[in-house]
């Protein structure tokens, strides 16, 4: 048996849509991210971007187990001398919805030129429309 590598103009792309109501955040991101990495083709190659184009509406309905609601914050530094900044959860998910799910899956792929390049393939909104329709993307379901 022959081992096949995957060539990166040789790779063929789908359009998924996932729908995130009710979903939670981490166990979706954990799929998400395999579906951006490629794993779920029997083509996957660790060093070329094999995954595909997935787009998740209703991000904005997504939620949290336990108490993580009222005790989960973003950090950042904005780069000046004591510039940390904390984020609720609470307050991210009211202003900015479709960065809670950015951060998350973001956080799950390759920190590398790679993982950048993934990333790139996921759209995130926070209602039911996107702006993907042209592509013709089919729904994906995860257990």
């Amino acid at each position: 048996m022959k081992t096949t590598m995957a060539k990166p103009l040789e790779v063929e792309r789908k359009w998924y849509v996932v729908d995130a109501t009710d979903q939670i955040v981490g166990r979706l991101a954990t799929n998400v991210a395999a579906v951006l990495r490629g794993k779920h083709k029997p083509t996957f190659t660790p060093n070329v971007d094999t995954g595909d184009y997935v787009i998740i509406v209703n991000a904005d309905k997504v939620r949290l187990t336990g108490n993580k609601e009222n005790k989960k914050t973003y950090r950042y530094h904005t780069g000046f001398p004591g510039g940390i900044r904390e984020i609720p959860y609470a307050e991210l998910l009211e202003k900015h919805p479709e960065r809670i799910l950015e951060k998350a899956i973001k956080g799950m792929l390759p920190h590398n030129k790679l993982g950048r390049q993934m990333y790139k393939k996921l759209k995130v909104y926070a209602g039911p429309e996107h702006a993907h329709a042209a592509q013709m993307p089919e729904e994906l379901k995860f257990d």
